[in-house]
């Protein structure tokens, strides 16, 4: 699996395990200040290209904490 699928599938799957589709995300990143609509996030994780700070901001609304290891 390449990265870009493993991205999409971790928001995929974080999105399944709470239960929240792309319009509930939509309006937690819009009260978070990440002005963002269900089909730009649709199709961004659809592509699998996103940014990282876009990923931060899913992660931020979603009150997913994002801890980095060292290999």
């Amino acid at each position: 699996m390449n990265m870009k699928d493993k991205a999409k599938t971790f928001i995929k799957v974080e999105l399944a395990k709470k239960g929240i589709n792309y319009v509930q995300l939509s309006e937690l990143m819009n009260k978070k200040g990440y002005k963002e609509n269900p089909d730009t996030i649709r199709t961004k994780v659809h592509r699998g290209s996103f940014s990282f700070a876009f990923l931060l901001e899913v992660c931020d609304s979603l009150e997913i904490e994002i801890v980095c290891l060292k290999k």
